[in-house]
């Protein structure tokens, strides 16, 4: 039995949580988060720490409970510090570069992958002489960072012998072992 939504969500300075009409507004110094909440599901804020409260015992009601109070702690961290995700290429000519909002990708498929990112997600490459190229993501919005993350994980997953391709940074693939001669 999950109780994630029995923990509490600490409120930081600067962080201002309304709740009006089943939508919770979330407001702070990187931007303005909404969500809606189904009927019933109560939200108390007292002294800068915000708990979610279920309406009912039933499945439901106890597997949103866990829900909400996790997409509504995300919104809070991401309004006060925002998030971040790496991503590396593994590969021989696997480069990445970015112009404004468009991420140029060589993935060594014939032409190169060219793909406009939100406008709420902003990016950065890095890539130094001697070691893979970083592409570094960040936003306020952790749903959205990690789906335009898993989509440019996408175009290259790591394959299992070598390890090319794109992975995240400090992920652990399975490895298997070649052809033994």
């Amino acid at each position: 039995m999950s109780r994630v939504g029995h923990a509490n969500i600490n409120i930081p300075d600067g962080v201002s949580v309304e709740v009006k009409d089943g939508i919770v507004t979330v407001k702070g110094k990187n931007a303005e988060m909404t969500q809606t909440i189904k009927e019933g599901f109560e939200l108390k804020i007292e002294e800068g720490v915000l708990t979610v409260t279920r309406p009912s015992e039933s499945k439901e009601s106890k597997s949103l409970h866990g829900l909400y109070r996790s997409l509504i702690n995300n919104m809070v961290i991401g309004v006060s510090e925002g998030f971040k995700k790496q991503l590396e290429l593994v590969g021989v000519g696997y480069r990445a570069s970015h112009q404004g909002q468009l991420l140029d990708l060589s993935l060594g498929f014939s032409h190169n992958i060219v793909m406009e990112l939100p406008k709420e997600v902003t990016v950065e490459t890095l890539s130094e002489k001697g070691k893979n190229p970083i592409i570094t993501l960040s936003s306020h919005d952790n749903q959205l960072l990690g789906m335009v993350a898993a989509k440019i994980r996408s175009f290259r997953k790591p394959e299992p012998y070598k390890g090319k391709g794109v992975k995240f940074v400090g992920e652990e693939l399975r490895r298997k072992a070649g052809k033994t001669a």
